[in-house]
């Protein structure tokens, strides 16, 4: 039994010393990642960070795509905000004022003129509208509970908009545009499914049950914390005490921290270990290898929580598309392609699907004779709702795979671009802008936008949660390093609770 005993404490000892230091970036980061409105402001200098984010050629999703707006006058957009260009792509000059402080709150997923002139927005927190008389974007005060817009469209004086959720309809009026909120009909099929990855996901941060479901989250990063602090002084105060005790230094006061540092980790961690261990536990599905076991599974949403959605295209939709030649307005969401029928509101599934990542849609465009252009991370593609042949168009040659996209192709296509000779070019997140079967290579990034462009906090918080980070150094064995901490972090909680049980009852 004694043995027994020994091992629980190595368990604890040397396990827990190491995960300290790695709790404690888990701790401070999952408490960001969950009110990333509240620090969006808040931007880190690229050139404080790895080189691997620092822009390069428009990568790391610095532009989307471009909108000519009249004239020689193009309107670039993405991760970057929005800036006004010539055709030649000389000169750059913000066009951001009205939206958001930091590098959030300019993040655009999509630009749209109508034919009367104006111009809206649709960004990660909200949906814009510009103001010619004021020079700036003015935001509408929407009914949402996702915040994130992405797509703009419109058919005559009619815009129509999305957010994750729900289709917006308006007329035409810029900053003074009146929207009716329109939730689109399940497809007859419909089943209440989520995703198993999204339960998982929404578990862990505590989203499940709303913002007070993230605040007990948010504490839970905060014992996290503390038993990290407590446990590295239980570790090395002993011996610092004893070093002080032979060269006849003073060591009460080392005495009292360590004392009072240990009764209150053992008590908070017995108090807490079940749900640190849940925690940690759910955190370890949410990075491959344990993901990809996950990924592609759906589960009932759990009764009475925020996943428990009347609405059938809560959190679904991605874009939309309307073919003026067809008159057919097309609606990319997480469930596949669609075409909407603008007078019941009712979405038709496509036969033949494009592949996309589950990561969602990037470049949604018409390109000829009916076909569309689609990017994603899974590659570049052109698609033809007709026809059952899907052309790779970054490679060359007919696409050989699921309809529905791998993860990750061989491309990470995150925008597409046109130079004023009609030259196509590929946006890819790593390479940047990739000509697409021609030599002209594209402008370089002026230096005033990259002053401009840093990377939120949010984001860095997120690249450290995640271990990406750390890809410089330890490679790609930084993809286990969440799943391995989440794994040693439930046996060092389980095992300091049996600890203490067994301290407690001696005491008894």
């Amino acid at each position: 039994m004694k043995q027994n005993w020994r091992i629980y404490q190595k368990l604890h000892r040397w396990p827990g010393l190491i995960l300290s230091f790695l709790l404690l970036y888990f701790g401070i980061t999952g408490i960001l990642l969950n009110h990333r409105e509240m620090i969006a402001p808040l931007d880190v200098p690229r050139s404080w960070l790895p080189e691997s984010y620092h822009y390069q050629n428009w990568n790391n999703a610095a532009i989307k795509g471009q909108l000519t707006i009249g004239g020689d006058s193009i309107l670039m957009y993405g991760s970057i905000g929005i800036w006004m260009t010539d055709r030649h792509f000389s000169s750059y000059q913000s066009f951001n004022a009205g939206l958001p402080k930091g590098a959030d709150g300019r993040r655009i997923f999509d630009l749209h003129q109508t034919e009367d002139g104006h111009l809206y927005a649709a960004t990660l927190f909200g949906l814009y509208a510009y103001d010619e008389r004021a020079k700036l974007w003015q935001k509408f005060d929407l009914d949402v509970d996702i915040s994130r817009f992405v797509g703009i469209e419109n058919v005559g004086d009619t815009i129509y908009a999305f957010n994750r959720s729900y289709l917006f309809v308006g007329q035409s009026a810029g900053p003074h545009t009146q929207w009716d909120k329109i939730e689109l009909k399940a497809t007859p099929n419909y089943k209440q499914r989520v995703s198993l990855m999204k339960t998982i996901w929404k578990l862990h941060s505590g989203e499940i049950l709303g913002l007070p479901g993230q605040l007990f989250v948010d504490v839970l990063g905060l014992v996290t914390i503390f038993l990290s602090l407590t446990g590295i002084i239980w570790f090395y105060f002993p011996d610092w005490i004893k070093r002080r005790k032979r060269a006849g230094k003073p060591r009460q006061k080392l005495i009292r921290i360590n004392a009072w540092s240990l009764r209150w980790h053992n008590k908070i961690g017995a108090w807490t270990f079940v749900f640190l261990a849940f925690l940690y536990f759910t955190g370890i599905f949410l990075r491959p290898p344990f993901l990809i076991a996950i990924a592609r599974s759906e589960v009932p949403p759990i009764p009475f929580t925020h996943l428990d959605q009347s609405n059938p295209w809560y959190d679904k939709l991605r874009d939309l598309l309307y073919d003026g030649e067809k008159d057919l307005m097309l609606v990319s969401t997480l469930d596949g392609m669609f075409w909407l029928n603008r007078n019941t509101f009712e979405l038709h599934r496509f036969a033949v699907q494009p592949p996309v990542s589950v990561m969602g849609i990037n470049v949604f465009e018409p390109y000829a004779d009916g076909a569309y252009l689609i990017g994603s991370f899974s590659g570049l593609f052109l698609w033809h709702p007709s026809h059952p042949e899907i052309w790779n168009f970054a490679q060359g040659k007919i696409h050989v795979g699921q309809s529905g996209g791998r993860p990750v192709g061989d491309f990470k296509v995150t925008g597409a671009l046109r130079d004023a000779d009609g030259n196509r070019y590929m946006v890819d997140y790593d390479k940047g802008v990739l000509p697409l079967w021609h030599q002209q290579p594209f402008p370089s990034m002026p230096d005033n936008m990259l002053q401009e462009s840093g990377l939120s906090l949010w984001n860095v918080s997120l690249e450290i949660h995640t271990g990406r980070f750390f890809s410089g150094f330890l490679g790609d064995f930084y993809i286990l390093l969440v799943p391995l901490s989440g794994l040693a972090g439930v046996m060092v909680v389980i095992s300091g609770y049996i600890l203490y049980r067994r301290k407690y009852q001696k005491r008894r």
